[in-house]
């Protein structure tokens, strides 16, 4: 099983400490991050498209190329592109680019966007929200399957006669995860597409959340493909740290400033710690706690979904930049081995 990071790099001003960070501090010790984390031997790291004052990433590849040259082994994505908003042509040379200059580790997890500050950005109608995402998804998948293209045009792209599209990445084919937040219509297309799946589980039972897996492997059956060759992967918010009190009191208060944020915006009422104790429970979201228990509790979810992927978002809010290197370094010598090791063995 592949176990690994992604982050929207927050900035702000840490709610523990009052320090502000800007992009530049931000995004330089982002580097770091990814760094770390391809030392300790963990094997993804995505970043978030967003275009709101609070992150520093609204170019997921970009940031990636930074990391790019300083890494071995680790796979770079991105967490998710907004595809809907974007050019699909750019989207595929940026990560073509990172993919070579990666040597092979660029992928792309492409999604409709959770935020929608990019539609107006860049002259989209949010009516438009779900067909510019499909017409444009085909777009991609058509440029990744040879050097030169023709398409026919569509509501939302032009038409391209016969072009060349370059670079070509490093790979054969960049691989192109569809990432969804429990919608059932996105999950049985990434399956008809024969697309892997990335499923976002931050609130409520996990539990809940295993048919959308089955729908998805039902789609791509009745479509024709094979679903023991797709790939899953839930991606979830957490953290781990030495031991459980550590863990709890270092995420709690980046992570509420954060959800309370967004949910004041969108009419969520607030967060309280016994919400988020209890989240961190067993059967709750958050995979929060010592080595020992996030390594449970990501076993535990894995006997539920049976997916290839985990990622987790440790980086949520403003935190101490120290004790998120300590949390990375902790999941990659402590809890991915034992991960890893039990996985092969059940």
């Amino acid at each position: 099983m592949e176990i690994g990071l992604y982050t929207f790099g927050d900035v702000g001003a840490d709610p523990v400490t009052g320090h502000r960070i800007g992009p530049a501090e931000r995004l330089r010790n982002l580097v770091e991050e990814i760094v770390l984390a391809d030392q300790v031997g963990l094997d993804v790291f995505g970043l978030g498209e967003h275009h709101r004052p609070d992150y520093a990433v609204s170019a997921p590849a970009v940031a990636l190329a930074a990391a790019a040259t300083q890494t071995k082994h680790i796979r770079l994505t991105s967490a998710v592109t907004v595809l809907s908003s974007d050019d699909p042509v750019r989207v595929f040379q940026q990560f073509a680019t990172l993919d070579n200059l990666s040597q092979g580790r660029a992928e792309i997890m492409a999604g409709r966007g959770s935020f929608i500050e990019s539609f107006p950005l860049f002259g989209y109608d949010l009516d438009d929200y779900d067909t510019l995402f499909a017409e444009k998804l085909q777009l991609l998948m058509q440029l990744n399957e040879g050097e030169r293209i023709t398409w026919p045009g569509g509501r939302h792209t032009p038409p391209i006669t016969d072009r060349g599209v370059y670079p070509r990445p490093c790979q054969d084919k960049l691989p192109i995860w569809i990432a969804v937040g429990g919608t059932p219509q996105s999950v049985a297309r990434a399956g008809v597409l024969a697309l892997p799946l990335a499923l976002a589980i931050i609130g409520g039972e996990p539990a809940r959340f295993a048919p959308l897996f089955d729908l998805y492997r039902q789609a791509a059956q009745r479509a024709g493909h094979d679903p023991a060759t797709l790939k899953t992967s839930i991606n979830v918010h957490g953290f781990v740290a030495d031991t459980t009190q550590e863990a709890a009191d270092t995420f709690y208060a980046p992570q509420a400033e954060v959800m309370n944020r967004i949910g004041r915006e969108r009419g969520w009422p607030p967060t309280s710690r016994q919400q988020f104790d209890a989240a961190r429970g067993p059967r709750g979201a958050l995979f929060v706690g010592s080595p020992a228990e996030v390594t449970d509790k990501i076993l535990a979810a894995h006997e539920i979904f049976r997916f290839d992927r985990f990622l987790i978002q440790m980086a949520i809010g403003v935190m101490d930049h120290v004790k998120l290197m300590r949390a990375i370094e902790v999941l990659g010598t402590k809890v991915a081995p034992e991960v890893r090791k039990a996985v092969a063995s059940g």
